[in-house]
């Protein structure tokens, strides 16, 4: 009795001691979870903390001020905010390098890649090169990310940003996608694509404000805009006159607008001033007449009746310029495509006519000589980019001759594409058969037979298909083809969106969608890269201009390329 009663202590001791042991392991494996978990929380915290900080440009010194701190502690009392430096130096880089990695990829599968690039100066009087890519994405749809924005160590010689230019497309992989880069008018942007040896296309944007200017700083018309100014300023500062003012749109119950200054670099800033000064011109002569006003400013006085009339012609003649610029910033649709035909259109609105005042007509003449320098180089690029939209297919701006000779030059980049695909496919094709030589030879798979069914055994010789026996198309009568069909439809409205057209139709015309995508992609613009300067002017802000270079790339670009949370 008492050996079985020592064996049944001995299994009961050892059944307690197994339970305790898979306890012991269970609260292990528990314990494990929940700090991999907390783990996998604190990661998501600093990885929101640095989005935070990326998306609303906040400097790194936020997660040190007393309110977020304050925030924090009641969201999230345990957590332990991650530091500014380890933000600076791991968190926000990993980030920009998982996030670099994704836009990469993205961009291998590009046709084309359009860049903009801008140079601008910070606060800290430091210059950069902001540098942008675009391309169109295998469901139509026009993509924009920021590359890069590269500190200018030395100066802005030619050589220097071409060295610059070359080396960010190295880096992103972008030289085999035949870049074509849009850049401002200066001499050495346009000098420093061209040591690229890269496809140049000026900004139009940039070449209206050019021209504009050009007719604004005639000297009638910069008179008539400095009287303008000199009023608009003193009503800026005189508060007496711009209480006096108010005063005066009240009692007409006229919209109580505060008259514009323009900003010299900015021809559109002088439109706007000319407009809101004509558009108050009555509450302003009834302000300029009030004693009170008189006073303080005696040498003061309003415009004479053909100075107004001067402005109104100028303002209706400068109309056409103000929209151009207008459709040019579009950022959805295509911008390239749309030069040609504005070009065209701003020459002619640009001709001067016999019942035009001599101020318009001087201001007329001196635009359109500036226009009809521009892309003298780079005209048949831009017809054929025209071409390729389906709202300007019809090309009314060209004579019958150029309109055949865009659409030939077209079809013979259509079959060199497709020249350069069969070469690419069998180089790739080479290369598998080299792979294979190099494999040890493996057993043939055994050969299936397919059965017969009896209507196959009865009539099969009688009925077996037939291969199509016929001419194959040359690769150019293939493109030819396809050209025609597309010439015969009509034109798209202008309203619509080109690239959701090609998206319906791209299985009709598969030669040139591939071509569409080539040249819709080259923005005519440098407008999206003007717009990430004027970020940078935040980020860069006096409290955060001792950035390094490397912060200001790593903060734009995740500014512009991190994606929003669901």
């Amino acid at each position: 009795m008492e050996t079985i009663h020592h064996k049944t202590e001995t299994i009961h001791h050892t059944m307690e001691t197994s339970c305790n042991t898979t306890e012991t392991s269970s609260n292990t494996t528990e314990t494990s979870s929940n700090r991999n978990k907390q783990q996998h929380n604190r990661n998501k915290q600093q990885q929101a903390i640095a989005g935070f900080i990326c998306k609303d440009m906040r400097p790194y010194s936020v997660v040190e001020n007393v309110g977020f701190r304050r925030l924090m502690k009641v969201m999230e009392p345990n957590y332990v905010i991650v530091s500014r430096k380890r933000l600076s130096e791991e968190v926000i880089p990993n980030m920009y390098q998982t996030v670099k990695d994704g836009v990469m990829c993205k961009l291998k599968t590009a046709e084309r890649v359009g860049i903009t690039s801008v140079t601008w100066t910070s606060v800290a009087t430091e210059s950069y090169m902001s540098v942008t890519a675009h391309y169109i994405d295998e469901l139509w749809n026009l993509v924009s990310y920021v590359l890069q924005t590269t500190e200018v160590q030395t100066d802005h010689r030619s050589v220097s940003l071409a060295e610059m230019l070359t080396k960010a497309m190295e880096e992103w992989g972008l030289l085999s996608k035949d870049p074509a880069i849009v850049t401002d008018n200066a001499a050495n942007m346009i000098r420093a694509v061209e040591i690229t040896g890269l496809t140049h296309v000026g900004c139009f944007a940039h070449i209206i404000n050019l021209a504009s200017q050009a007719g604004l700083k005639l000297p009638n018309v910069a008179r008539l805009l400095g009287r303008v100014r000199h009023i608009a300023k003193f009503f800026h500062r005189s508060t007496t006159a711009t209480r006096i003012l108010k005063e005066k749109q009240k009692l007409l119950q006229l919209n109580a607008h505060k008259l514009k200054i323009d900003v010299v670099t900015h021809w559109n800033s002088a439109l706007e001033m000319l407009e809101r000064f004509l558009e108050q011109q009555p509450m302003i002569s009834a302000a300029l007449l009030s004693p009170d006003v008189r006073r303080n400013e005696k040498d003061l006085c309003s415009l004479k009746e053909e100075d107004i009339t001067d402005a109104e012609d100028v303002v209706r003649a400068l109309k056409p310029m103000k929209t151009a610029t207008q459709v040019m910033s579009e950022e959805k649709c295509p911008t390239l495509s749309v030069i040609a035909p504005l070009h065209a259109l701003l020459l002619k609105e640009m001709t001067s006519l016999p019942e035009d005042s001599r101020v318009v007509k001087d201001t007329k003449d001196e635009i359109k000589k500036n226009l009809s320098t521009r892309y003298v180089n780079q005209k048949d690029m831009l017809y054929v980019a025209s071409a390729i939209d389906p709202r300007f297919k019809a090309l009314p701006f060209l004579n019958e001759e150029e309109r055949d000779r865009t659409f030939s030059r077209l079809q013979t980049e259509a079959v060199c594409g497709m020249e350069e695909d069969a070469y690419n496919q069998d180089a790739a094709a080479d290369e598998v058969d080299g792979v294979e030589e190099e494999v040890e030879p493996q057993s043939p798979a055994p050969k299936q037979f397919k059965q017969s069914s009896a209507l196959e055994s009865l009539l099969g010789e009688a009925y077996r298909p037939q291969q199509e026996v016929g001419p194959q198309k040359t690769k150019a009568a293939e493109a030819e083809d396809e050209i025609k069909r597309y010439r015969a439809r009509r034109p798209v409205g202008l309203q619509d969106n080109p690239l959701i057209w090609w998206r319906e139709n791209e299985k009709e015309y598969p030669l040139l969608a591939r071509m569409a995508k080539r040249y819709l992609c080259v923005p005519g613009t440098s407008v999206t890269s003007e717009r990430v300067f004027s970020t940078a002017g935040d980020i860069i802000t006096a409290k955060r201009s001792c950035l390094t270079p490397g912060h200001v790339n790593e903060l734009l670009f995740l500014q512009k390329n991190l994606s929003n949370p669901e």
